[in-house]
């Protein structure tokens, strides 16, 4: 392990994180961690933990971590989609030259429908951004 620790730590949860203050400034030379906040990447909200009040470093940190941690979500979303285009192709290949007929059975209705709610909405979106164009 490095010797050159952060200073925060941020747990990583579904719509943000838990903050702590790293120490290793104590006389066991143990990491501790200490909890210091909730935040909340949706709606942005920081909520001190307990009846701590944040320092103006502690909420600069937490406010950057914040903007490049939506920044990182909103990459993966768009590779995500990028792999779903590559998946559909594949898919598409699969169905032409390997799937059985009981493989299609099994998936046909599913897929169609996805397919189907898929393209009304991209078609429903173009349209929205063709009007504004206008």
């Amino acid at each position: 392990m490095s010797g050159d620790l952060p200073d925060y730590y941020f747990r990583v949860r579904d719509n943000g994180a838990f903050v702590f203050r790293i120490d290793t400034e104590n006389r066991q030379r143990r990491i501790e961690m200490d909890q210091i906040a909730v935040v909340n990447i949706r709606n942005g909200e920081i909520k001190p933990h307990g009846d701590r009040t944040l320092s103006d470093e502690d909420l600069e940190t937490i406010k950057t971590w914040m903007v490049e941690r939506s920044d990182l979500i909103a990459r993966r979303d768009m590779d995500d989609i990028h792999r779903a285009v590559d998946y559909l192709n594949t898919t598409t290949h699969w169905v032409q030259s390997k799937a059985s007929e009981e493989q299609l059975e099994e998936i046909t209705d599913d897929l169609l429908l996805a397919m189907h709610d898929l393209r009304t909405m991209l078609v429903r979106k173009k349209a929205d951004r063709l009007m504004k164009g206008q």
